[in-house]
């Protein structure tokens, strides 16, 4: 009998030094992320008077605590891990540039807003390859699927973190449109 009494006493023991500080408590019932603003979206830009960067000025992450009755806490806040961007066409065309996914640090406090400014949506891997890499003046300046001289091009954004409690959020797509000319 006293050894069945410390038996469970060492593994009672071994399971509540094995917790993790962060794991054993709850974030009081979770957060949502938004994309909740836009400023400075391009609508249009020239690929060959481009340094190689598209960015918007500035995006905003709002969090959202899901449970209007729960007050916030530090656990339910955000710290963002990434980005990424993906494509689609508004036009004929199928090509779309590689999907671009950066890393990005910020914490979004719970019920907060968190801002990035100046944050690139295509890059130098996107612009060096079909369909934007056909616009450049050297590639004849024209899209070689539809064989116009401009592409319409839908980005979709989201945002991906997690709560200082260990729940991965992300936001749901936000979608805008740029017209790509030589």
């Amino acid at each position: 009998m006293k050894a069945t009494k410390l038996i469970a006493l060492v593994l009672l023991a071994a399971t509540v030094v094995g917790c993790s500080g962060r794991a054993d408590r709850t974030d009081g019932g979770g957060v949502l992320l938004s994309i909740s603003d836009f400023d400075g979206l391009p609508i249009s830009f020239s690929v060959n008077s481009s340094d190689g960067f598209l960015q918007v000025g500035e995006i905003q992450v709002t969090s959202v605590i899901k449970n209007p009755d729960v007050a916030g806490s530090v656990l339910m806040n955000v710290e963002i891990e990434s980005y990424e961007v993906s494509y689609s066409r508004g036009d004929t065309g199928t090509k779309v540039p590689p999907i671009f996914v950066r890393g990005l640090f910020g914490v979004v406090p719970a019920g907060g807003v968190f801002t990035v400014e100046n944050l690139p949506v295509l890059a130098p891997e996107q612009f060096n390859v079909s369909p934007i890499s056909d616009l450049l003046f050297a590639n004849g300046g024209f899209d070689k699927e539809t064989g116009s001289r401009q592409i319409v091009l839908n980005f979709h954004i989201r945002f991906f973190g997690r709560t200082l409690s260990g729940d991965a959020v992300q936001t749901a797509p936000a979608s805008f449109t740029v017209t790509v000319t030589p």
